[in-house]
Parts: structure tokens; sequence; C-alpha cells
């Protein structure tokens, strides 16, 4: 079971026939994803036996009752032709019209990437949608999906038409670059403290060795005393009993992203000496441009 702020994600039961058939019987919900309305609550209990069996498939439900409103499911391989990788699968989900635009789906979808990254070793999830499903594809952009590509003339055998189909994928590296960003640009608030004292026009957050992420903000002064927001994240995370680093990411005065100053560097090479050039660092969030500090800083004054 997974839970969200508003949602559980549970093993579908029999006795969610009766809602299934509520949501799915509506013709607005199944046919533009590929699926007939549903005729019959007998017809949803044997979806439900039949279909909702996937070791990775989750009835979506309202905290509140813990009734099911939709359906959510990691398709691993054999179960999708998206990918014939074990480490790879392909997220599908759908909602009752009653609680369209709500926020719920992308809410789900992300506890489900989590899940499928840090919980069962996947490294890419694969997504796809009909020409149309306008509602799936805000989906997948909201959680970051990067599109790959579109096919004419796709076989939709259970509504007996061909489609275009447009498929999307998010790796586990592009996953952990997204969260880092959103980390950091949550924290990156610039403001004035005092006379002396500004803070918050760089934001920075890493991602420690044990795949937590630390956050921090840079405190100017009048005098020598400020810090940069990197530094600032990595005292966080010793003070929290880490010392390895993997991820950085520095959001900048203008919303970009960069690479950390001198004295940043200098301290992640001393705090990891050994291991300092496999540190990977956010040139460009928005090419997606990663460097090692390895290639920044390729040759170290001590030694």
């Amino acid at each position: 079971m997974l839970n969200t702020e508003r949602l559980i994600l549970r093993r579908w039961e029999d006795s969610d026939a009766e809602s299934l058939f509520e949501y799915a019987k509506d013709p607005e919900v199944g046919p533009i994803a590929g699926w007939p309305a549903h005729q019959s609550i007998e017809e949803s209990r044997n979806v439900i036996r039949q279909v909702f069996r996937g070791k990775e498939a989750y009835a979506l439900c309202l905290r509140e009752d813990n009734r099911a409103i939709g359906a959510i499911e990691l398709k691993l391989n054999g179960h999708t032709d998206l990918t014939e990788r074990d480490d790879e699968c392909e997220l599908g989900y759908w909602i009752g019209k009653p609680f369209w635009g709500q926020g719920l789906v992308p809410e789900a979808a992300r506890e489900i990437l989590r899940h499928a990254f840090e919980d069962i070793g996947m490294t890419k999830v694969w997504a796809g949608y009909y020409e149309g499903n306008d509602k799936s594809k805000r989906v997948q952009e909201k959680c970051r999906f990067r599109y790959q590509w579109k096919t004419e003339s796709v076989d939709v055998p259970l509504m007996n038409e061909t489609r275009t189909g447009h498929v999307s994928s998010i790796t586990k590296d592009q996953w952990q670059w997204d969260r880092l960003v959103e980390a950091a640009r949550a924290v990156w608030n610039e403001r004035r403290i005092s006379d002396y004292v500004t803070c918050g026009e760089v934001s920075a957050a890493i991602l420690s060795g044990t795949g937590r992420i630390y956050t921090g903000v840079c405190i100017d002064t009048c005098s020598t005393l400020g810090i940069c927001a990197e530094r600032n994240a990595i005292f966080n995370m010793i003070t929290n009993g880490e010392q390895e680093i993997r991820k950085v990411v520095a959001i900048l005065p203008d919303g970009s992203s960069g690479a950390p100053c001198g004295a940043c560097r200098e301290l992640m090479v001393q705090l990891m000496p050994q291991k300092y050039k496999e540190i990977e660092i956010m040139m460009d969030y928005a090419k997606e441009r990663v460097v090692t500090l390895g290639s920044l800083t390729p040759e170290w004054w001590i030694g």
C-alpha cells in the first residue's frame, strides 16, 4: 500500500466492483484511454479479477473513505509493449470523472514513480497516451516525463480501431534531478534579514549517499561571514550524520542553474578526497546538461 497527502493506493478487492462500475461505466472515461465503458457490476468484478491482478496494480482511493475512484499501475516487463527490460516498466492510470481537475492523478503518479525508482529498482518508466487525450498528456507533463515519439495507426484492440499514439518516459536519473530542483526552488526566496544580512538569492539542493535531499540558501553579510547555498546544504547534510554527496544543483538569482564557486568545490573535494570526481553537478537544468566535479576540478592542489 502506498500513501499520499490525499490518497491511498492499495490492492484491488472484489468488494470494489460496485465503485469501479460507477466510474468505469462513464463513456468519457474508458474509451479515450483505449477500453470500452463497463456494462455491469459483474463486468467490473471480472476486470478486478482478471485485469487488475498485476503485481503493481493499485486501486486509487481517497484517504477519507478508502473507496476506489480510479486505477494506477506499473506494467512490468511482459505486460507492456514499450520495453523488454526487467528494470523498466509502463505507467497507466485513470480516474472517475467527478474527480477530474483536482490534481489527484499527478499526486498518485508522483508517489508511484517514487515507488518505482526507490522500492522496486526501476531505471526508467514509460507512459503513453492517444491523440486527443489531453488530460493524460498533462499528467505526464506535470510529472516531467520527456516526450519520445509519435506513432501513427496504433492498434487499439479493445476498441477495434487504430489511433495515433504518443510515448514519453522518465529515467531514475532525470527523476532525481527533478526532485533536487524542486527542493531547491522551494527554499529559493530572496529576502533581507537586517540592514547587514540578506539571504535566499541562491538556493541549492544535494542528493546524499543514502538518497536523502538536503537544501540550503546563500547568506550574504557586509563582512566575510556569509556562506554559499551549496555549502549551507552540505553543512545541513553533515549535521544530519551524512558525508557522501552524489548530486548538486544550485538555483541562481535568475532562476537558472549553474556551477558552484571555487570554495564550494574545495569543500566537496576535501569532504570526499577519494571520490569527489564522481559528484555530479547540474550546469543547465533546462538543457539537462550535467558535468562531474572531476571535470570542473581535474587536479587538486593537495597531493
